[in-house]
Parts: C-alpha cells; structure tokens; sequence
C-alpha cells in the first residue's frame, strides 16, 4: 500500500512503488484532469503540483511522492475560481484544450512564487509546457491578468 495526501485528503492506494504518479491519479484515483503526452516529462500536459512546485507527473514514480502534498488540477481551487482559471476563462486561452491542466499548474506556481512576473519570467517557467494550437500569447496575457486578479482579491 502507497499513502498519498492528494487535494488534501489521505489516499491509501493498492499500487506498485514505481508506478508513475500520473497513472496512479488518473487510473487509481479517477482525477482526470492531468493529461498524458509525451510520458517522458518533455511536453507538461501531466503537470501536477508537489508541495507548490509544478512537477511532470508521468516520470515521477509513486514512491518519491509519499511525504508532499500532491494538487491536480482538480485540487487547485474548489469551484473552478483561482485567479489564472478565472483569466484562462476571461481570454479563452484554450484551442483544443489539452495542454491546459498543465499550462494552468505551470502558471499557478509561477504566480505562488512571482506575484509580477514580466514576460521573460513568464516564458523561462513556461518554457517546458508544449502548446501545439500556439495560444503562448495567450497563455502570457492570462498569466498577466491572473497576477492583476490576485493582487485584487487581496
């Protein structure tokens, strides 16, 4: 048995210590959310956070993950209302859609750590989620308006 604390709750899961974080939450635990791409780490379709910090899910085995607290997608704001989903919403940053989890998990680190990211903070944090519509003008102009939305609800 692995125990996983994901979106806050306690998971205990019947699962192989190398089985990789990503096929653990989607095919275990039924969040979804988190896509497979590449399943090297190259692309970020399966990023998740691990304490905060945006990690590739699909190369991380199970077992390095059972002291953090693990967030999807799904665990990122209740309804759907953090600052970078409301501006990901406001723009229409998504084409075909995706990428999105990842590129949302990305830039919600991102603004953790940098409440004003200028656009070459934007593109060095960025820089290993793979969008193939191209909507990294948008992804950059809601990156911006998110960090605006944050310092407003404070």
């Amino acid at each position: 048995m692995i125990t996983l604390t994901i979106n806050g709750k306690k998971r205990e899961l019947n699962i192989e210590p190398d089985m990789p974080l990503l096929w653990a939450l989607r095919d275990v635990v039924n969040l979804t959310g988190s896509k497979y791409g590449c399943g090297k780490g190259l692309c970020g379709a399966c990023t998740v956070h691990i304490d905060g910090q945006p990690v590739r899910s699909c190369v991380t085995p199970v077992s390095s993950v059972t002291n953090y607290a693990i967030t999807t997608i799904e665990g990122l704001s209740e309804n759907g209302d953090h600052p970078v989903q409301q501006a990901w919403k406001e723009l229409n940053v998504p084409q075909c859609g995706y990428c999105q989890s990842g590129q949302i998990m990305s830039a919600s680190a991102l603004l953790s750590n940098n409440t004003a990211p200028t656009d070459e903070d934007i593109d060095m944090a960025m820089s290993g989620n793979i969008c193939r519509c191209g909507t990294y003008p948008r992804i950059k102009a809601a990156i911006h308006q998110a960090a605006q939305l944050a310092k407003e609800i404070k």
